[in-house]
């Protein structure tokens, strides 16, 4: 077993309903192919921890990476695990229509998200909580703002 960590911008924002079909489309193929994990989502941000059998993870991520949904995709883990962290799929987001969210099966908000599981190590899981503070920045209850410009020269 191994899992992976990464992050990328979405190319274009994705709507509530892109987004509940894109967690069913990753559970249809994620049961298939043995993958459980975690997508973090929130204003064009994504990050994902998946799970898998070192051959299908590797795969997987490859054709992440490719797939012109993302741009900017970065791996920040890719380690073998003893057993998984997450066992069903999960997507945190911010919802852009607020009252349909609660009839979405599968998803939570940025602050429900459940506290990390003791089966990731200390590094990994101080990892994952910096790319959930990323993603959805200090304020889950807020969506990130962007930095301020940087001013270079007087």
């Amino acid at each position: 077993m191994k899992h992976i960590v990464y992050i990328s911008r979405a190319v274009r924002p994705l709507s509530d309903r892109d987004l509940e079909e894109l967690l069913t489309q990753s559970r249809r193929d994620n049961a298939r192919n043995g993958v459980t994990g975690v997508l973090f989502y929130s204003h064009g941000n994504i990050a994902q921890l998946f799970e898998g059998e070192p051959a299908i993870a590797d795969a997987l991520f490859e054709r992440i990476a490719r797939d012109g949904r993302h741009s900017h995709v970065h791996k920040l883990i890719d380690r073998p695990i003893a057993a998984r962290s997450f066992t069903g799929w999960s997507m945190a987001f911010h919802p852009l229509e607020p009252a349909g969210f609660a009839t979405l099966e599968g998803f939570f908000l940025p602050h429900h998200v459940p506290a990390l599981p003791e089966s990731l190590s200390i590094a990994d899981a101080m990892l994952v909580e910096l790319v959930r503070l990323a993603v959805f920045g200090a304020d889950p209850a807020q969506p990130p703002q962007a930095a301020p410009p940087v001013q270079l020269g007087s």
